[in-house]
């Protein structure tokens, strides 16, 4: 066994290894193959085409992360694959496991060049200019499971955003890029008396409607099809911005900022969630991971509360104040005085 000093390099040598099972068990559909059901290795290698012996190396590796159970010659889903990692699932995950395989797995590899250059990765490993957004509307499909992935990230954050803040006295929320609508639903279920608007672009808004009238919240939630950075924004005493500003420059920041803070009425917020650093910028690993993850992605980058701070105020937010949630996305709300 490898000793204490050594300990944390091994594991950091096979940390994307453990990852890449996942993936490829999540793309191959064995987990939905298991909703119902214990199946034999060879039953499932017939199913989806594979070669026996490989997949039950896979299986196998899967019980020893704990996502499966081998019990004799058949596998079934543990709790936490048949909840999060089938794509039946309300709680699914899957989306986002796709988007990580299929996208930020082989932007990751290019880390070093992005490191050096300081810019994100795309042109290189897809051969095209753009953004993460350009790459998933490409696709309905990619569209889709892009929306999916931010819809089952979401769900484990944004009842801890809403609830971070006293909410009360506002009586319209409108979430600008609010994708699926999941915070607009969470601040509709803590909040009975509130009404609330998703506003996004409108292919996003076709999505958006799907999720909405599966939870039943069509008639207290408002579906406004639009681009945040040119048109309009919808009358609201109270906007939301989850997980947008960490994908953008510092101009674009401002300019949203600006046009939030112009057409919010005096007293109105602005409730920001998203990763917070901390002030020395050396904590916690998750945003740091995913401050580069931007990196490689995007134009943006995860901040600390004192720089998210600075914008707002620039801005001309008079109160601003931050809260970590104990979720994966930390909350900020802004007062307009």
């Amino acid at each position: 066994m490898p000793d204490s000093d050594s300990a944390i390099v091994i594991e950091l040598i096979h940390a994307f290894r453990y990852s890449k099972i996942m993936f490829v068990a999540v793309s191959l559909g064995i987990f939905d193959l298991l909703g119902n059901g214990p199946r034999a290795a060879h039953d499932l290698a017939r199913a989806i085409g594979a070669d026996a012996d490989a997949l039950e190396r896979l299986l196998n590796a899967c019980v020893g992360l704990r996502l499966l159970r081998k019990d004799n010659s058949e596998y079934a889903n543990e709790p936490v694959a048949q909840t999060y990692l089938r794509r039946d699932s309300d709680s699914t995950l899957t989306g986002y496991v796709l988007y990580s395989d299929r996208a930020l797995y082989p932007l990751w590899g290019e880390l070093e060049d992005a490191v050096r250059e300081g810019t994100n990765r795309w042109q290189q490993v897809f051969g095209v200019a753009g953004s993460l957004f350009d790459h998933f509307f490409k696709t309905e499909t990619a569209k889709r499971d892009f929306l999916a992935g931010m819809h089952g990230f979401g769900l484990l954050s944004s009842p801890r955003v809403i609830e971070a803040f006293d909410l009360t006295p506002y009586q319209c929320l409108v979430d600008l890029g609010g994708a699926t609508g999941h915070l607009a639903m969470a601040a509709c279920e803590r909040y009975p008396k509130l009404r609330a608007a998703v506003f996004d672009l409108p292919s996003v808004i076709e999505v958006t409607r799907e999720y909405v009238n599966k939870r039943g919240f069509q008639d207290r939630i408002e579906l406004i099809p639009g681009d945040f950075f040119k048109d309009p924004l919808p009358e609201a005493d109270l906007f939301s911005l989850g997980r947008i500003l960490h994908d953008w420059s510092e101009e674009k920041i401002r300019l949203l900022l600006r046009r939030i803070y112009a057409r919010l009425p005096r007293g109105g917020a602005l409730l920001i969630a998203e990763r917070l650093l901390d002030e020395t910028k050396t904590g916690p690993l998750n945003a740091l991971a995913q401050s580069l993850n931007m990196l490689v992605c995007t134009d943006g980058k995860e901040r600390t509360l004192s720089e998210y701070t600075a914008f707002l105020r620039e801005a001309g937010f008079a109160e601003v104040e931050g809260k970590h949630t104990g979720a994966p996305l930390d909350a900020i709300l802004a007062i307009k005085e």
